[in-house]
């Protein structure tokens, strides 16, 4: 449940990112409205620029943060509420093992026959691809 809040609360700060952004066009589109007029409102186009500074450097900041995570999220590092790092080093360990029995029980029973060693040397005399030595 705590994983659904921290989705939905990085979900809304997106969200409010996105607002954020069309406050900054609109500070804009009236700075340059106001600049294409003959008499121009110094004090209204301060206004208006400060604003958009102001808005371009919140969303800045939030969208690195916003950034941030979702590295920490990609690269694997630990960060609240995420067990993928976890779950994919589960996921591989469980790999080599499938990987690793019959390799093993292949040993196991060669180790078990009793002909193993007559069955070895007679390989060795055989003309085989795999026992070939270059000359």
């Amino acid at each position: 449940m705590a994983t659904y809040s921290l989705a939905n609360e990085r979900l809304r700060a997106l969200e409010d990112i996105e607002r954020e952004i069309g406050a900054i066009l609109q500070n804009a589109g009236t700075a340059i409205l106001e600049l294409s007029k003959e008499k121009t409102n110094e004090r209204l186009l301060d206004r208006q620029a400060a604003a958009f500074t102001a808005s371009v450097q919140h969303v800045e900041a939030e969208l690195s943060a916003q950034i941030r995570y979702l590295t920490q999220v990609a690269t694997g590092q630990p960060h609240e509420g995420s067990s993928y790092s976890s779950r994919k080093d589960c996921q591989m360990a469980l790999k080599r093992v499938d990987y690793a029995r019959p390799r093993v029980r292949k040993q196991n029973w060669r180790l078990q026959s009793p002909s193993v060693h007559t069955d070895f040397f007679w390989l060795l005399q055989q003309d085989s691809p795999v026992f070939h030595c270059a000359s």
